[in-house]
């Protein structure tokens, strides 16, 4: 649960620094939303593929921070140490993002949905949500900044 905190501040900043006004650029702010999910879902797609190991470094910014189920956030190039350390070769990852949001600049964002862990030995999918905040780079790809997961979905 206090894993739950950090992440829940980040997203309420975020959220009200987005744009609530009803115009013409709400269009460019849908274009734009639909881009970060589709980082999110590419995301997910190269965990697929290739394994949530190669994903993440792909993906994760070099200040990123991890949050994860009974741990201290993870920092930085220890989050990369923590993701480089991870064995992923048991199970498939993959996300649904449900909903994205963006900073007003369009610089910032933050996605939510449910993850799907898949182990190769098991008949059952464990699944849990997720909640990531992207930074959108000079070259215009999309990198997480903060990803936390959620173990579990109640009932």
């Amino acid at each position: 649960m206090k894993n739950l905190y950090l992440p829940a501040l980040f997203i309420l900043l975020i959220n009200y620094s987005c744009k609530s006004k009803e115009s013409a650029s709400d269009d460019i702010n849908l274009e734009a939303r639909t881009l970060l999910l589709e980082a999110d879902k590419s995301f997910s797609l190269m965990s697929e593929q290739k394994g949530i190991h190669v994903a993440y470094i792909d993906y994760i910014d070099s200040n990123g921070v991890l949050i994860r189920n009974n741990a201290q956030p993870i920092l930085g190039a220890n989050a990369i140490d923590y993701i480089i350390r991870q064995d992923d070769a048991n199970f498939t990852f993959s996300r649904k993002p449900q909903h994205a949001e963006l900073s007003q600049s369009g610089e910032m964002g933050f996605t939510y949905g449910i993850y799907a862990k898949k182990y190769h030995s098991l008949d059952t999918i464990l699944y849990g949500s997720y909640s990531s905040i992207w930074k959108k780079q000079s070259d215009g790809k999309w990198k997480l900044l903060l990803d936390s997961e959620n173990e579990g979905i109640g009932e």
